[in-house]
């Protein structure tokens, strides 16, 4: 198991998951800068057909704020983009160099950078904008698209009313760290949590959400989107509860492969609700 969880963390599963995953056409833009630090660089993958009204679809990655890569997602870019879908994977600040909350900066950053002039002169569309993420990029995904502050201090324009929707894969949404270093990465967040929601109240500007989870996650439990599915319904504010039965953590991103739902390794299930949020059919 041990050397599983150091081999999945290496990202190599999904670099090679990426290499298997044909373009179709994709047109694919790397290393471009949205902001001054070796770490604010992003990949920006576009269908072949795309124009103005493409859905813009932003991926952080995961790995314990520690750890990870956008070149570990060129799979879901390109998958994605073989169904119209146009992607962007940023690379954040990670400990120790980065800790709360300069990875929530960073990625709202991106979005800032994504919907301005520099964003589209590289070609980013102008259709419905979308948050994603894993594990902690999940978190990400979910503070901006939960936490006003963070769109509205990078000067995104409407700021989270911007969001057409997040799609939340295995993410931590509230809880305290114990273990280090993620302890000391949220040392410096209110009563040194993790907690993606401010409070209450900030649900009822909250964008539609998917929420994605294993139900055999030992690493994030299932009860964060459960919990967080139950609080949306409660705030009147639309949610989408996906739950795949015996799936641990990293299971619904490997249902998001294209090489893995090819050969029979995944079921389609998690891909379609995924496809069919960030697409909806015409109508």
């Amino acid at each position: 198991m041990a050397l599983l969880a150091r081999l999945l963390a290496s990202g190599l599963p999904m670099r090679l998951a990426g290499l298997a995953t044909p373009r179709a056409g994709a047109r694919e833009r790397r290393g471009l800068r949205y902001g001054e630090g070796p770490r604010r660089l992003l990949d920006l993958t576009l269908p072949a057909q795309a124009g103005p009204s493409t859905p813009l679809l932003a991926f952080f990655h995961g790995g314990s704020w520690q750890a990870g890569s956008r070149r570990d997602y060129g799979f879901l870019a390109r998958a994605l983009a073989a169904e119209g879908i146009a992607v962007a994977l940023p690379d954040y600040r990670l400990w120790p160099e980065g800790r709360w909350p300069d990875f929530l900066e960073d990625a709202a950053a991106a979005l800032a950078w994504l919907r301005g002039a520099a964003g589209q002169g590289a070609g980013a569309p102008s259709g419905p904008l979308f948050v994603m993420g894993h594990s902690a990029g999940g978190f990400i995904a979910a503070a901006l698209a939960l936490d006003p502050r963070w769109l509205d201090r990078a000067g995104l324009p409407g700021g989270r009313a911007a969001l057409a929707g997040g799609v939340l894969v295995s993410a931590p949404i509230a809880w305290q760290p114990t273990d280090e270093p993620v302890r000391s990465i949220f040392a410096s967040a209110p009563g040194g949590r993790i907690a993606a929601l401010p409070d209450a109240t900030a649900l009822a500007g909250a964008p539609p959400l998917l929420l994605v989870h294993g139900m055999a996650d030992t690493v994030v439990g299932a009860f964060h989107a459960t919990e967080l599915a139950a609080a949306m319904a409660e705030a009147g504010r639309p949610a989408r509860l996906h739950l795949v039965e015996g799936a641990g953590h990293i299971a619904p991103m490997v249902a998001l492969a294209a090489p893995a739902l090819r050969y029979g390794w995944a079921g389609v299930e998690t891909w379609r609700e995924v496809v069919d949020f960030l697409r909806p059919p015409p109508g």
